[in-house]
């Protein structure tokens, strides 16, 4: 079984669009009644997506983090003073009259790195020890800042809950980052930190990929009938998302180069444009409702664009920045 989940982690560019034509297929096929069942999943899918990865997060890295101020400062800068914003500009723009297509759009902007921020830099041999600190001071950060953010922009236009945004964010980043630092000190206790890191740390992304790809299934699945009778609103969602990430990118590619050495800007753009879409999926269906399967959509189709869009940029590093120095 472990074989399998590794090979499906290492190829979210194929199952997430799978797991998305298959929710949409069983969407559009069963009754809304039935469909509407499938809610009662979302809070175990949620724990499942979430909690592994707190596992495997070391949240001691948050106070060696600011040892590297100037890094941080511009990482953070980006993650929380320019890119919310270009979303929740884009998102007036393109969705003037659909303000929780809008949401999922600050939504997936608002949260920043993931485990895969780590995985990407060691990928593209950049700066770990760094890209984990952005993971932790970013989470963090971000679970702090989220409802303030929604409220602030977002709340004339939709019916925000801010203390429900509040206990979602809880339930869904706080909670489970106790258990899994408590569980991550009970495994290194009992097996060593060298085991824990070779044999127990690599499985827990697997189960958190499972709860991704549950949630994705769940949101395609809640919104199918919605999808095809306007099957042109994926490729509208398209538009904007590929704009947020262009311009991503394209900003923390400009800022690495002028003021980083190679390892640091890998992990300035990994640390900036990879965004914790899975917190932020869990936010959106939890804490919004029924219309929060709408917000869950574009943060889904996100899932696409973000991965590919990483994989490639892996491809180009060394022309971007230069080969490794040896």
């Amino acid at each position: 079984m472990w074989n399998l989940l590794f090979r499906i982690n290492k190829k979210l560019t194929l199952a997430i669009p799978a797991v998305m034509l298959l929710g949409f297929a069983v969407g559009i096929s069963v009754g809304a009644d039935q469909i509407s069942r499938l809610k009662m999943l979302i809070l175990p899918l949620t724990f499942l997506m979430v909690y592994p990865m707190m596992v495997t997060l070391n949240i001691r890295h948050l106070r060696e983090g600011i040892k590297n101020v100037k890094l941080q400062f511009f990482t953070q800068i980006i993650n929380f003073g320019v890119i919310p914003f270009v979303a929740y500009g884009l998102g007036v723009l393109f969705f003037p009259h659909r303000p929780y297509l809008a949401l999922g759009l600050l939504l997936a902007a608002l949260l920043p790195t993931s485990g895969m921020t780590i995985s990407w830099t060691g990928f593209a041999r950049g700066n770990m020890g760094a890209a984990i600190n952005m993971t932790v001071i970013g989470l963090t950060l971000g679970s702090l800042l989220t409802p303030f953010y929604i409220q602030a922009l977002m709340g004339a236009k939709i019916d925000v809950n801010f203390l429900l945004i509040v206990k979602q964010i809880v339930v869904i980043v706080l909670l489970p980052m106790i258990l899994g630092y408590l569980t991550r000190q009970w495994l290194i206790a009992g097996h060593g930190a060298e085991s824990f890191k070779q044999n127990l740390a690599p499985r827990f992304p697997a189960l958190s990929t499972l709860g991704v790809l549950g949630i994705v299934f769940v949101a395609i699945a809640l919104k199918a009938q919605t999808i095809a009778d306007n099957p042109a609103m994926l490729g509208y969602i398209f538009i904007p998302l590929l704009i947020v990430y262009f311009l991503n990118f394209s900003l923390s590619t400009i800022v690495g180069r002028i003021f980083f050495t190679r390892d640091d800007a890998i992990a300035l753009v990994y640390g900036t444009v990879m965004r914790n879409l899975s917190i932020a999926l869990a936010i959106a269906i939890n804490a919004f409702g029924s219309a929060g399967s709408e917000t869950a959509l574009v943060i889904a189709v996100s899932y696409i664009i973000q991965v590919q869009a990483a994989a490639w940029y892996v491809k180009l590093t060394d022309s971007i920045f230069g080969p490794v120095q040896q």
